[in-house]
């Protein structure tokens, strides 16, 4: 394996979290869950299922923002069919990040209340 085979890789994602301000928010509130857990004492099951959480919302979020900066590059003029593979996938971004919300909500509410 060469020694650059990750860099492409590597340069992306400093790129997503340096540039991308949704990817910022989503750090910030994922650093925000893992806090959260350590303070509450979760178990090793749900600690599995929020890392999961994180990474399946950052992923989209990185898709998403792929499958817009490829939409721009091919045109800025309307395109019909770029617009809805922009909106498809910002919703994937949102139904990532709804399924995380609730699934960090029967986990944490049972230790507040």
């Amino acid at each position: 394996m060469s020694k650059n085979f990750f860099k492409p890789a590597i340069d992306g994602l400093f790129l997503f979290f340096k540039t991308e301000r949704n990817a910022q928010i989503h750090i910030a509130i994922a650093v925000s869950v893992v806090i959260a857990g350590f303070v509450f004492g979760i178990t090793r099951s749900e600690w599995l299922i929020i890392i999961l959480c994180i990474g399946i919302v950052l992923v989209a979020e990185a898709l998403n923002t792929a499958i817009e900066k490829l939409g721009n590059a091919i045109t800025n003029d309307k395109n019909r069919l770029i617009k809805s593979a922009k909106d498809i996938s910002a919703g994937a971004v949102l139904l990532a990040a709804i399924t995380a919300a609730i699934i960090g909500g029967l986990i944490f509410l049972p230790y507040l209340f």
